[in-house]
C-alpha cells in the first residue's frame, strides 16, 4: 500500500514537472521563469526524497538537503541580479 502511494506521489511529481517546465519555457516575464526554476528545483528535491524512500537509502536525503541549500542560494543570486544587478 505504501509503495502504491509512493508511485502515486511520483506520478503527481512528474505532472508538476511538466507544468513547471511549461511555465519555465513559456513564461512571459523573467520573474515567471525564476519562479518556475525554483519550482523545478523543489520538484527535483522531491524526486530525490521519493527515490530515497523507494530504495531505502538515507544518504539520498543528505544529497537532497545539499541540493536544496544550493538551489536557495542560486535563486537568491538570480533575484538580486534581476532587482538591481550585481
Amino acid at each position: 500500500m505504501v509503495d502504491l502511494l509512493i508511485y502515486l506521489a511520483a506520478a503527481l511529481t512528474g505532472l508538476a514537472l511538466l507544468l513547471a517546465l511549461y511555465r519555465f519555457v513559456k513564461g512571459p516575464s523573467t520573474a515567471d521563469r525564476v519562479i518556475a526554476f525554483d519550482v523545478l528545483t523543489i520538484i527535483g528535491i522531491t524526486a530525490i526524497a521519493l527515490l530515497a524512500l523507494l530504495e531505502g537509502r538515507g544518504i539520498y536525503l543528505d544529497v537532497a538537503l545539499v541540493y536544496a541549500l544550493l538551489s536557495f542560494l542560486g535563486v537568491i543570486v538570480i533575484a538580486r541580479y534581476l532587482e538591481r544587478g550585481l
